[in-house]
């Protein structure tokens, strides 16, 4: 999945344009704890065409500054790291410095740069683009990311320099595969898991070129069944801090998660939970992906039962958004327990690519609606009509009824639990939608 870095100095409408782009007030993934706090991730979508954005931090130029030092490494990793970069400048505050220097760094890179000049509320004020042009650009975009104002102009023809290989790789991943990603912080066992996984007697192992840069993709054979193992682990240090290390891990994490069926979401026994670890793992819910939480180096602590006891609480309790997700313990190094995670993977895959007949779903929203009828909100009651499964990856269902906009959270979880359990969808999510029945339709 392409991704698209906005870069600049700050208080430029940078943030707002995030915002704008993503059609959210916050980004799907927060701020990540381990990642500068004015980096932020989110999955967007603009006329039919998905992409992940980067919000970067404000770039200050100075010497020696710590702010210009973690400023530049900001640009830097966006340079490295996105297909294409969105440069914004204050279009009313007017040309500064900082905005010369950032030019001249971007001048330098191979990527597609797109220049635009915020705060320029509508064609009347397009006249104070014209001081960008001294810095020899083609062409300025003059937006309003508050207003709406040149967005569009903008995003399609930004989106146009997005490489075809971008659209195509879906397509060109085979159907029957099971998608599976490792994903987790640095250091927690990734590379050795996979290595465990792919080391099986009876795999069939065939390297292939990952469709993200600097990840690797392994094909295997597991009886008769095909999977596609997507390995994050190849992240090179390259002299970087391990903060650095730590904002490249994240992103190959989102891209992992998107591409995958089921996400392994790997976590070090020794080291405890994270907050990055609980905002992957809320990135692969809000994809509605199905996970299950992998328990490295469980040996060095098993011994210790009160310790493990205790990390077991914990887990629990912190992943209690993703009630489905099993976990399982092991030692990737040592191989203990590691022969449960495929018949896990295939398990969870079959839950989360289960269809369910119209007649049985429908028969199982009755015995649900008699055991709770549904709160009456305003005195107007809500009636169910019928139900049906729109689609698999995860089970998808749809309930039609009179009142869809008045239906609680509260509610919809009671109907989701039921159908959970009912139909046997223990480990993976499912949603529900719901929908108003159009006139002349039957009962």
């Amino acid at each position: 999945m392409a991704i698209v870095a906005i870069v600049g100095r700050p208080n430029v409408g940078k943030s707002t344009l995030f915002n704008r782009i993503t059609k959210k007030r916050q980004a799907l993934v927060g701020d990540f704890p381990g990642v500068t706090r004015d980096r932020n991730y989110a999955q967007a979508n603009w006329e039919g065409k998905s992409f992940t954005l980067v919000d970067t931090g404000g770039f200050v130029s100075g010497e020696g500054s710590d702010l210009e030092e973690r400023s530049r490494e900001q640009i830097l990793f966006a340079l490295e790291e996105a297909d294409i970069i969105l440069f914004v400048a204050d279009g009313k505050a007017g040309l500064s410095p900082e905005d010369r220097v950032l030019v001249d760094i971007l001048r330098r890179t191979s990527r597609p740069v797109f220049y635009a000049a915020n705060k320029i509320d509508g064609p009347e004020q397009s006249v104070y683009v014209t001081e960008f042009y001294e810095l020899g650009l083609e062409h300025i975009y003059p937006i309003s990311a508050a207003h709406g104002f040149g967005i569009g102009e903008l995003m399609s023809d930004m989106l146009e320099s997005i490489p075809e290989s971008y659209e195509e790789q879906d397509q060109a991943i085979e159907p029957h595969e099971i998608r599976v990603a490792i994903v987790g912080r640095p250091n927690v066992g990734k590379s050795t898991l996979a290595n465990r996984i792919l080391g099986e007697p009876r795999a069939v192992v065939s390297p292939v070129p990952g469709t993200t840069r600097d990840s690797i993709d392994s094909v295997f054979v597991k009886d008769g069944r095909h999977y596609r193992l997507i390995d994050t682990a190849g992240i090179r240090r390259r002299g970087r801090t391990k903060e650095k290390l730590e904002k490249i891990s994240i992103m190959k994490a989102l891209q992992s998660i998107e591409r995958s069926h089921v996400t392994i979401l790997t976590l070090d026994a020794t080291e405890g939970l994270t907050d990055q670890d609980l905002h992957v793992a809320g990135y692969a819910r809000e994809r509605y992906r199905a996970c299950i939480i992998g328990i490295n180096k469980w040996d060095a602590v098993e011994k210790d039962a009160k310790q493990t006891r205790r990390f077991m609480t914990e887990v629990r309790d912190r992943f209690r958004f993703m009630p489905y997700a099993p976990i399982l313990t092991f030692s990737a190094l040592t191989g203990k327990r590691t022969s449960k995670i495929i018949p896990m993977v295939l398990d969870v895959f079959n839950q989360y690519n289960q269809r369910i007949t119209t007649g049985v779903v429908n028969r199982a929203l009755d015995q649900t609606l008699q055991h709770h009828e549904p709160p009456q909100p305003g005195g107007r009651s809500i009636k169910f009509y019928y139900a049906t499964q729109a689609s698999t990856r995860p089970p998808t269902f749809v309930l039609f009824c009179n009142r869809p906009e008045a239906i609680h959270f509260s509610y919809e979880r009671y109907l989701a639990n039921q159908f959970r359990e009912i139909f046997g969808l223990d480990k993976t999510p499912i949603r529900l939608i719901f929908r108003g029945r159009q006139k002349g339709a039957k009962e």
